[in-house]
């Protein structure tokens, strides 16, 4: 996470966000449904987050929502693939697989056309201007730094302990989160053999620019 996580640490808070205990908010078209893992500001909705992350459950083929000066990026995690199509018929982006991802602007009129069947999908958005993002995907495990505005871990499956300097290792099952607020050169250890999502974000502030 070369933009936002660099290499002991200190950090403000932690939390955790149990998946079994997320609500699945239905889409008004009934294509499938959203769970809201953290979102800034807190009890921010569409119009005026900062940065959102969440897990969709997509039942059928149909139109993505559009968010005018949001970046966007789509992991999936489960399910056989989905093509983002434009409004020319043309593929933006194919995921043919769990762990492939894409990253495209919230202003693209994109339509999700599944492969053979639902899929579930990790997504992350953050206001262009106001935020910026760095995403990786982390195998089994590994030693990482964190560094950010506040970095997020996401189970995507399997079971992973998670340490970080000063407390016990948290165990993370699949759909769990673990968010770390104001990371400084934090060292980081996952143990187990789970895939995570890695996300470190950056609030862009007024004095920040010249």
């Amino acid at each position: 996470m070369a933009a936002v996580m660099q290499a002991c640490g200190a950090f403000a808070a932690t939390s955790l966000a149990r998946g079994a205990q997320l609500d699945a908010t239905p889409w008004r078209n009934g294509g499938g449904t959203t769970r809201e893992l953290a979102v800034f500001p807190p009890g921010a909705g569409f119009d005026d987050f900062i940065w959102r992350l969440s897990v969709a459950d997509i039942e059928r083929s149909g139109p993505f929502s559009r968010f005018a000066g949001v970046d966007r990026t789509l992991v999936l995690l489960r399910g056989a693939g989905m093509q983002l199509i434009d409004r020319r018929g043309v593929s933006h982006a194919t995921l043919p697989a769990p762990y492939t991802y894409a990253r495209f602007p919230g202003e693209l009129e994109l339509q999700a056309e599944l492969t053979d069947g639902p899929t579930r999908d990790f997504n992350l958005m953050v206001r262009r201007g106001q935020a910026c993002s760095a995403c990786e995907l982390w195998y089994g495990a590994g030693a990482h730094v964190l560094d950010a505005d506040v970095a997020l871990i996401f189970c995507a499956q399997g079971t992973l302990d998670v340490t970080i300097s000063g407390i016990a290792p948290m165990r993370l099952d699949a759909m769990d989160m673990l968010r770390i607020d104001a990371p400084t050169a934090l060292p980081c250890l996952i143990a187990g053999e789970g895939t995570a999502i890695g996300v470190g974000i950056c609030v862009e502030r007024a004095d920040d620019v010249s």
